[in-house]
């Protein structure tokens, strides 16, 4: 594979990946705003079904393609630019990880609640509340790796 096309790939990953999970946050806090159980449980499985679909082969492709790059590049990980990534990458995903786990839970506990025509429990908003604040630094951390990823300077090489 060539550089130039490991990049693209590359950079439509992580568009993939900052796109979904930043449209996947919206509409999953916008139903938790709108207080109707049906709505929420759809978005909820919904949400889900798309970390399934696109964040979790993005999570995984992202760091294989900037490490295979680094690679091609002879681009030493110590690089700032690159441990900085390296380091917010992790960060996002030291989040998202007990997001996913949160996420799922939200899921059955929102479809039992459907199936018993019952107002969500307080363990619900709690884990929606631990969501939200959870999703804060993964997506400033992701925000700051694009930012990297846009303002990066390699030596002797094209951006």
């Amino acid at each position: 594979m060539t550089y130039t096309l490991l990049k693209t790939l590359h950079i439509l990953s992580m568009v993939l990946l900052f796109g979904t999970g930043l449209g996947s946050a919206f509409y999953k806090w916008m139903a938790d705003r709108s207080g109707n159980v049906a709505c929420i449980a759809v978005t909820n499985r919904h949400v889900v079904l798309a970390d399934w679909i696109f964040t979790t082969p993005t999570v995984i492709f992202q760091p294989v393609s900037g490490l295979w790059m680094a690679y091609l590049l002879d681009l030493p990980l110590t690089t700032p630019w690159v441990a900085a990534s390296l380091f917010l990458f992790v960060l996002a995903a030291v989040c998202w990880l007990p997001v996913v786990w949160l996420q799922i839970r939200m899921q059955k506990i929102a479809a039992d609640a459907v199936a018993r025509d019952a107002p969500l429990p307080e363990i619900y908003w709690r884990m929606a509340r631990r969501w939200f604040w959870l999703g804060v630094p993964a997506f400033i951390a992701m925000v700051l790796v694009v930012a990297l990823m846009v303002f990066k300077h390699i030596p002797g090489a094209q951006s």
